[in-house]
């Protein structure tokens, strides 16, 4: 179950995705790869803290091999 309110200063997995304008699973992807990291919950239920997500989306992205290279319009 969702939390209905996380604790103060923290945001869910949806409510993060929806915070930084990207989809939850790229959220999950940040934490993989490192650019944010969790401040608590549970394993299944993580919450973050508002002002890492708020960094995490201005965060310089790791490239990966194989990686589509966006092009500038």
């Amino acid at each position: 179950m969702e939390y209905l309110t996380p604790p103060a200063g923290t945001l869910t997995t949806s409510m993060a995705a929806l915070a930084a304008g990207v989809q939850p699973a790229t959220i999950r992807d940040w934490v993989r790869r490192g650019i944010l990291t969790r401040s608590g919950g549970t394993p299944k239920r993580p919450v973050y803290r508002i002002t890492d997500v708020q960094a995490a989306r201005t965060a310089a992205k790791p490239n990966r091999p194989g990686q589509r290279a966006v092009k500038a319009a």
